[in-house]
């Protein structure tokens, strides 16, 4: 797990986040939490209930691996992201950020027009590692720009 770290403003994404972080997030001005992991994963608190308890946002994006990576998917997380930061700032998670940085570089690269090298960059602020070569054969065949 990695804690969670602002890779762009207002932005931070990490792995499974503690009570006490998601406390911590909510007094930096995070009003969303989004998380990529899914439901039979393991996690030793009920987040929905302390993100509803600290006001905050919550939404349940199942991204389990490479296979749930395509263009449908990345569209529907940038309109997650666009609600969110009209609310204030977002935590988005899985379990090591690795999926994170995925979404992040998919959504910069196929929804925000950025170029492949650029969005990876990102992506990578965001913890995207093993994903990387999805991420890009991905973002090619959909034609985005390197």
């Amino acid at each position: 797990m990695t804690a969670p770290t602002c890779y762009a403003k207002d932005h931070y994404a990490g792995g499974q986040p503690t009570p006490g972080q998601l406390a911590e997030l909510e007094r930096a001005g995070v009003r969303t939490v989004i998380n990529l992991r899914a439901a039979d994963e393991p996690v030793d608190y009920d987040e929905a209930a302390e993100a509803g308890r600290l006001g905050l946002g919550y939404v349940a994006f199942p991204i389990t691996g490479a296979a749930d990576l395509d263009r449908e998917r990345a569209q529907h997380f940038g309109a997650l992201l666009d609600k969110a930061r009209r609310e204030g700032g977002v935590l988005i998670h899985c379990a090591s950020a690795n999926r994170v940085g995925a979404m992040v570089a998919l959504d910069e690269a196929l929804n925000r027009g950025r170029t492949i090298d650029a969005a990876l960059e990102l992506g990578r602020a965001a913890g995207l590692k093993a994903l990387e070569p999805a991420v890009v054969a991905l973002a090619e065949r959909e034609g985005a720009r390197r």
